[in-house]
């Protein structure tokens, strides 16, 4: 059975027997993890054995450990420093952050893949511009050149850990002071003072090898009335066309506020699929789960499929194993020395 294009949270430490039917529909492609499912590292290995055993190729599993207040999992794992810590280093010496960065995308990534996670959705490549509360400290820097340079490490790292990397939030979520979460910000900008600031950071890691991106839930009123997750002109012709992108594109969760003026959670699911993207998110959400899964028509797009397999970690020492390392050891002084 292909991996579908919708991804979910599951509730707690282990699956109960409606999860399970869920993970077997044909819609079903992945499931996104939260602090809530993670009692123990043990406890947390044993509940994506049991994810990954439900469906052939296994499903794609992942969770958002930026770092910072974006940290999923903590009991277990090496408290990780905000982006923003980099971007500060940078400034005053581009070699010692980059070194860091690389290490804090290795040691995040191993720590997961260890426990059978496939995917974090980070690096986050937004601007800090000082105007957005939700991005805010996720961000490295003000500079996209800057972005991108320190980004390109963290994602050398994770790679280096068996993991691919996730850019987000495309087009740029750090010029507008809304959170999507509560509301659909609008950027009022025009496309060039876009293009030449905040998707630069985007171009350069799509240069360097980006394996994915995830869209924003954020509206640019002077390019397209359509928020960047549910157009084709971003998705289609700026990113595929323009930017040359051939990784997997991924919504933002599609429960938050910022996306319902799509309208129902099968319409919302409909329209970011139809402008493009891959795979779709839904968080925290039962009822637009059922809805979906129940109400959204078969996809079979070969391409996005092969787009997702390839999404699946690579082969990676245990728990066990990871913690007699010396490089991680390293790793973790290193970046205790900056947390």
């Amino acid at each position: 059975m292909a991996l579908g294009p919708v991804m979910f949270n599951v509730q707690g430490v282990e699956l109960t027997p409606s999860e399970r039917e869920y993970l077997q529909h044909p819609l079903t492609g992945g499931v996104i993890l939260f602090d809530q499912n993670n009692e123990t590292p043990e406890q947390l290995e044993r509940l994506i054995q049991e994810i990954h055993s439900t469906r052939e190729p296994p499903l794609l599993v992942a969770v958002d450990q930026e770092g910072g207040r974006v940290q999923r999992f903590r009991n277990g794992f090496t408290p990780l420093p905000a982006a923003r810590v980099f971007g500060q280093l940078y400034d005053d010496n581009r070699q010692r952050a980059k070194r860091l960065a690389e290490a804090c995308g290795w040691l995040m990534a191993a720590e997961l893949r260890a426990v059978g996670v496939d995917l974090s959705f980070a690096p986050v490549l937004d601007l800090d511009r000082g105007l957005s509360e939700v991005i805010g400290d996720r961000a490295y820097h003000s500079d996209p050149e800057a972005v991108a340079d320190i980004a390109r490490s963290y994602m050398n790292g994770m790679s280096q850990a068996g993991m691919a990397a996730t850019g987000k939030h495309f087009p740029g979520h750090g010029s507008v002071p809304g959170d999507s979460h509560l509301v659909l910000p609008a950027d009022g900008r025009e496309y060039a003072d876009i293009y030449n600031e905040d998707l630069v950071a985007f171009e350069r890691m799509i240069h360097y090898g980006l394996a994915a991106m995830m869209v924003a839930h954020v509206v640019y009123p002077r390019v397209d009335s359509q928020a960047a997750s549910f157009s084709r002109l971003w998705i289609q012709r700026e990113l595929r066309g323009r930017l040359g992108f051939q990784g997997v594109v991924f919504s933002d969760d599609l429960s938050m506020a910022g996306a319902k003026t799509a309208g129902n959670a099968p319409e919302r699911a409909r329209a970011a699929l139809t402008a493009g993207c891959d795979m779709i998110i839904v968080c925290h959400d039962v009822a637009a789960t059922e809805q979906i899964l129940g109400g959204l028509e078969p996809q079979d797009d070969p391409t996005s499929h092969l787009r997702l397999i390839r999404m699946h970690g690579q082969q990676a020492p245990g728990r066990t194993q990871l913690a007699a390392d010396e490089r991680h050891q390293q790793a973790v002084r290193m970046i205790a020395s900056i947390v």
